[in-house]
């Protein structure tokens, strides 16, 4: 888990290295970003009464992926260790299964609001209520943010980035890519971004 860890806040560092060299005195407010996700996880999850919804599942963990980039550049800020960070996310695993996911989003999103700070054990009480492991979350984060740096080295922001790959999206191709590797290898990210270029080249070619 450590390495895993180190590994993400490395990735989080970079990308928000790219977004600012300075990032960490901009002020961004990171904790509006987190409740803002969390709305929408909220609609993809379904909270109306009056007529049939079914959550969607996977649009689910998207979006508690993506809260998590965002909880790992407040913890950056905070100086935090990766020791003391990960000893955060170990005691946050005796955090029980929530009963009522609703209710634990609200929880997580109103201590996001009123102390402006990001909450590991809520999230893992989350992750828990979407069966989500941290393997889960590991794949899922790596995968995401390194795809961004490929699009971003592929022309994304020229807009000469090629989104589909031989009839075929590259966020399906990301899932593919991500199930041929093992995630417990500490050069995980750097063996994905070389599988999707090589099979960016031959889709393309």
């Amino acid at each position: 888990m450590q390495n895993q860890l180190k590994v993400m806040l490395e990735l989080q560092d970079a990308m928000n290295t790219r977004v600012h060299s300075e990032w960490r005195d901009q002020g961004f407010e990171w904790y509006r970003a987190i409740w803002i996700e969390s709305a929408e996880l909220m609609d993809h999850y379904g909270w109306k009464w009056w007529k049939h919804q079914k959550p969607d599942v996977e649009q689910v963990k998207l979006e508690l992926i993506d809260i998590w980039h965002f909880g790992l550049s407040i913890l950056l800020i905070n100086k935090a260790s990766i020791e003391s960070i990960a000893e955060k996310v170990t005691t946050a695993q005796q955090t029980p299964k929530t009963d009522d996911f609703k209710v634990s989003l609200e929880a997580f999103t109103a201590y996001t609001l009123v102390e402006k700070d990001f909450s590991v054990s809520l999230f893992v009480a989350l992750l828990k209520g979407m069966d989500m492991s941290f393997d889960d979350l590991y794949s899922g984060y790596v995968g995401k943010n390194v795809l961004n740096f490929f699009r971003q080295d592929h022309g994304y922001k020229e807009g000469t980035y090629q989104k589909l790959w031989d009839g075929r999206e590259d966020n399906e191709h990301l899932v593919e890519v991500v199930a041929e590797l093992d995630v417990s290898d500490a050069q995980f990210s750097a063996k994905l971004y070389q599988s999707l270029k090589t099979r960016y080249e031959a889709c393309l070619s």
